[in-house]
């Protein structure tokens, strides 16, 4: 048993150098995957209030298509990644149902932009998350998680069922891979810099 290091003892700890925290959030519907995305690429054991799913939810907590999901975030989860010796990358994962929106605004004050995370089976659960971070100014991409039953809807069909403009990059992802997750994250920031340059060349 003393040979065997426990998950905290290999857990990545923050160098001291570091001194630029960046945030990004992950919004989207009930079960649509934020927690496990958080998980997936956060270095550290990440930080979630995951509880389970009681009585109380029932009639409140829409588990239609997900009904082997048993716990529900509460508050939300967090996660971080080194991008080097200085700067910090932070992820936040939002909880989805409706009675915790109220924790939103405060969430995506200060981001560096968000995820929108969508469950093709509830498309309509993440017309909220798009509306709040449009009427915040706050840039984000869509990712669709694609779950083994998913309907087999190009992310053109997804685009227009969401409303969502041209310029706003759709990705493909399975949150419980870390390549997967890493890559929407990449593509946020790639999207992120090409605003950033068109703002530059605007006379």
């Amino acid at each position: 048993m003393d040979s065997t290091k426990s998950e905290a003892d290999t857990r990545t700890p923050l160098g001291a150098a570091a001194d630029t925290g960046l945030k990004i959030v992950v919004v989207g519907g009930f079960g649509v995957g934020k927690t496990t995305l958080v998980r997936s690429v956060s270095e550290i054991r990440p930080l979630n209030t995951e509880e389970v799913m009681t009585q109380a939810g029932v009639g409140i907590d829409d588990t239609d298509q997900v009904g082997s999901k048993n716990t529900t975030t509460v508050a939300f989860d967090f996660g971080r990644i080194s991008l080097n010796d200085r700067m910090v990358l932070y992820l936040f994962g939002a909880p989805g149902q409706e009675r915790f929106w109220f924790l939103w605004d405060r969430l995506f004050s200060g981001t560096l932009g968000a995820v929108v995370l969508v469950d093709t089976r509830r498309v309509a659960d993440s017309w909220y998350a798009i509306d709040r971070l449009e009427h915040h100014g706050t840039p984000f991409v869509v990712a669709v998680n694609r779950f083994d039953d998913d309907p087999a809807h190009s992310l053109e069909e997804i685009r227009e069922a969401l409303s969502v403009s041209a310029d706003v990059p759709m990705l493909d992802c399975d949150a419980r891979r870390r390549d997967s997750s890493k890559s929407v994250l990449i593509g946020l920031v790639n999207h992120l810099y090409d605003m950033s340059k068109a703002r530059e060349m605007t006379p």
